[in-house]
């Protein structure tokens, strides 16, 4: 995955040591951080396009993002594919989980999946709830899951 910041500054280093240093610099500002991750799709023209955000909250003090964009040709179903959003999430999750634990910085996973059940992405919530859930990471849907629904909506 290739990482920019919200500005379109590309992230050179690797993905976990980018985070490390942006948990250092914070804290070192006296922000107390809290991670959320998610991910969204959109489907033009046949092609998938999926954007993964890992979003950096300071306490009472706004935040910033680093965003991950990819591309994929393929058929899905809706369910398919909103199941694709959650494992990207969480294949971010578990590879920075160790570092955020260290540092003692707060893990939530979003889920861009509705809770109400008139909706049709709701077909993947008791899956994509499991997946979060058995891994061991703290779990959101809509309208709790901002960084699926509007960090991750606004970049795809």
């Amino acid at each position: 995955m290739n990482w920019r910041r919200l500005n379109g500054q590309r992230i050179e280093q690797p993905l976990k040591q980018a985070v490390e240093e942006a948990i250092l610099r914070e804290t070192a500002a006296g922000h107390r951080l809290k991670v959320c991750i998610g991910s969204d799709s959109q489907v033009r023209s046949g092609v998938i396009e999926f954007a993964t955000v890992i979003v950096f909250l300071r306490e009472k003090k706004g935040g910033f993002m680093f965003i991950s964009n990819q591309r994929l040709e393929k058929q899905m179903s809706l369910r398919e594919r909103m199941i694709s959003e959650v494992a990207r999430s969480v294949e971010v999750a578990y590879a920075l989980c160790d570092l955020l634990d260290a540092h003692d910085v707060e893990l939530e996973v979003h889920a861009d999946i509705n809770t109400d059940p008139h909706f049709q992405s709701n077909t993947a919530l008791k899956e994509a709830m499991g997946y979060i859930l058995g891994m061991g990471f703290v779990f959101k849907a809509k309208p709790d899951a901002f960084a699926s629904s509007s960090c991750a909506d606004k970049v795809v």
